[in-house]
């Protein structure tokens, strides 16, 4: 069975001024539809077809139109889940505790994870991953690559991503990326983020 692309969750306009509409639009339509169409192309017709995307990605990386296209549907299907309209502001609950007793502070936290979005040399994508013993780690990876691929920066369940690849942001920030990175902030629904913690 094919993958489909997912919906946004919310209009394009809804993460402005943040995120622009029209790059929301380009990033969704153009971008998560190339990957979703040629992932299906790679895996048609083979021990991959018909598996989840997790099995995928865990099976098949060692292909390259596999990984890259398997990994830019799984990262942007995230994405998409971890932003909102209502976002921004701070974690509560478990994963705030979670957040505070893996990096000191929330600061701390975003402060790392910035570091990792800004410092990713060309292309990638900036993660907060929960390991197997609970804790939380975050990490870089480059191209479209992520944690539940074999042999990655690190290993872990993918709670929350940044994209900063520059189709992601050009439009509105040009080279600024690290205003990009700030503005994701914003966005952030740590419900979702949460949810996936706990899950």
């Amino acid at each position: 069975m094919a993958f489909e692309l997912p919906k946004l969750p919310y209009a394009f306009d809804a993460l402005e001024p943040y995120i622009d509409a029209k790059t929301m639009e380009i990033h969704h339509d153009k971008h998560h539809a190339g990957y979703t169409s040629n992932l299906n192309k790679a895996i048609e017709g083979t021990e991959l077809d018909g598996l989840s995307i997790e099995e995928v990605l865990q099976k098949g990386s060692d292909k390259a139109a596999v990984r890259n296209n398997g990994g830019g549907y799984y990262n942007h299907k995230l994405f998409w889940e971890i932003m909102g309209p209502n976002g921004g502001g701070q974690p509560s609950g478990e994963l705030a505790e979670a957040i505070n007793k893996s990096f000191g502070s929330f600061d701390k936290f975003k402060e790392e994870f910035s570091n990792a979005a800004k410092t990713r040399f060309g292309s990638g994508w900036a993660w907060l991953i929960k390991q197997n013993d609970g804790s939380l780690a975050v990490c870089s990876t480059p191209n479209q690559d992520n944690n539940l691929m074999p042999n990655t920066a690190c290993a872990g369940k993918p709670i929350l991503c940044l994209d900063v690849w520059e189709h992601a942001y050009y439009l509105n920030y040009q080279n600024r990326r690290p205003d990009y990175v700030e503005a994701f902030f914003h966005v952030i629904n740590w419900n979702k983020v949460e949810e996936l913690y706990k899950g």
